[in-house]
């Protein structure tokens, strides 16, 4: 298993619907997310930032290729163009924090 934090930047303006979303998610789209590999899986926000972690097994990069794959998790992201300004760097990487310590 491997832990992922995440950043995503929303367009100001958006927050409340980008909670709506998330208050509403589609079945099929948790069902893909957890078929994927993600657990324990948690969003925050603060202003237009949203922090995302979660726990991927066996590990981040099979998790994201799964998701990658997943026909409702392209539909997904389309839906939020307009709500999402950025969530990838200038080479198309996940904006992602390292991991530093981690209390067992």
């Amino acid at each position: 298993m491997e832990r992922l934090c995440f950043f995503i930047n929303l367009v100001p303006g958006t927050e409340s619907e980008y909670e709506r979303r998330h208050d509403e998610i589609w079945p099929e789209m948790r069902d893909a997310v957890s078929e994927a590999g993600y657990t324990n899986y948690t969003l925050f926000r603060l202003g237009t930032t949203v922090v995302g972690y979660a726990e991927c097994k066996p590990d981040v990069a099979s998790v994201g290729a799964a998701m990658g794959g997943a026909e409702i998790a392209a539909k997904w992201n389309e839906s939020f163009i307009g709500i999402i300004d950025s969530m990838t760097d200038a080479n198309g990487n996940l904006l992602r924090a390292n991991e530093l310590w981690h209390l067992a």
